[in-house]
């Protein structure tokens, strides 16, 4: 990837990392453009946003102010790092999780 590429994507990758509504609109601003960069992003963005969902409402049947604490901090851990990978202009998964988003979220951007 060339950094005029880079360049060119890494304010919708920044953006894509606000919460839902960025994803959005990152995804549908690089709908033409294609951005391999900001592509990669936004697949991560994604990722990020529904593993959250999906343990959210797990977490939910829990009367537990410490385990919601837990689950902020993990993904809010989760969302800063990827939105730093970006401005930093680095195409890097986040851990454990982040190869698993651009495979199953590979038909976004191409």
């Amino acid at each position: 990837m060339t950094d005029k590429t880079i360049q060119d994507g890494k304010t919708l990758a920044c953006v894509s990392y606000i919460p839902i509504f960025g994803t959005l609109i990152a995804y549908y601003l690089n709908a033409d453009k294609k951005n391999p960069f900001t592509s990669f992003h936004v697949r991560q963005a994604l990722g990020i946003f529904l593993f959250y969902l999906i343990c959210a409402i797990s977490v939910s049947n829990y009367d537990s102010s410490t385990l919601r604490l837990w689950l902020w901090g993990i993904f809010g851990t989760l969302i800063l790092y990827g939105f730093f990978m970006a401005f930093l202009g680095k195409q890097q998964t986040v851990p454990v999780i982040g190869p698993l988003f651009q495979k199953w979220f590979s038909n976004i951007g191409t």
